[in-house]
């Protein structure tokens, strides 16, 4: 029994399929990530293993702290640029092998980095999907000016595309620094326009919203919801979050 539960509603039972949390796991050492899910693991959905951080970490370290990640039923999975460099080397057999000896039941294909066309894109969601993976797909590039030639339209094309391919969830590119990219201005504020836009279209439960800040989490939980799907959460602000999801924060009390 969480302390004061009489002051706030109990979070929805894993496996969930709103309310989604996803956390960037930067390099934490399998003590300091066990005790933070000890602590925080209620509220963590998805775990993502940052960019190519798994390629610098010994195999065993790695396993060992999917499998604990796994024992809070959360989803680990390899971040997508470790994709990128494995499409980009023809190593895609190998990576998925390798994945799977680690024990990643999950695989995230993005194109962030580097360009890959649409349809080889869908193809390596099928092939992972074929290969048994659960799959996120993220739409949206990493470079300001390569994000930029996307518009909203096409965006929304690619989500349809991906999802209907066999994406689970499709994670709307916004980076760690949640500024200039996707739905994001220059000062990190969602185009409000262009969220309306993507919500009129797009069923909500199918994005996870890369909400690196916390203004921009604020937003989400008071324009969709509080069970709205967020990405790209520090390690350090998952307890912040659920707080800001249940109304325990000055910014959300009386207002979810």
């Amino acid at each position: 029994m969480k302390s004061f539960n009489f002051l706030s509603e109990d979070s929805t039972k894993k496996p969930r399929t709103n309310g989604l949390t996803m956390v960037l796991d930067k390099g934490l050492g399998y003590e300091t990530a066990e005790s933070l899910m000890k602590i925080s693991g209620d509220y963590v959905d998805y775990l993502k293993f940052g960019w190519g951080t798994t390629a610098i970490q010994e195999f065993d370290v790695v396993r060992e702290k999917v499998e604990m990640y796994k024992s809070f039923d959360i989803k680990p999975y390899v971040g997508g640029t470790l994709f990128e460099i494995a499409f980009m080397k023809s190593k895609l057999d190998e990576f998925f092998k390798e994945a799977s000896l680690l024990g990643f039941e999950t695989i995230e294909i993005s194109d962030g980095t580097i360009n890959i066309s649409e349809d080889e894109k869908i193809n390596c969601i099928k092939k992972a999907s074929n290969l048994g993976f659960n799959v996120l797909s993220e739409v949206g590039k990493k470079d300001l000016v390569e994000d930029s030639k996307l518009d909203i339209d096409s965006r929304i094309d690619l989500i349809k595309r991906e999802k209907e391919a066999g994406s689970e969830k499709i994670i709307l590119e916004a980076r760690e620094s949640g500024k200039s990219i996707g739905i994001f201005d220059d000062s990190g504020n969602p185009k409000e326009n262009e969220v309306d836009y993507i919500l009129k279209n797009i069923k909500k439960n199918d994005i996870i919203w890369e909400a690196p800040n916390k203004n921009q989490q604020v937003y989400f939980i008071l324009k969709i919801g509080s069970d709205v799907n967020l990405g790209n959460i520090s390690s350090e602000d998952i307890i912040s979050l659920e707080t800001l999801r249940k109304g325990l924060r000055g910014d959300t009390v009386g207002k979810v």
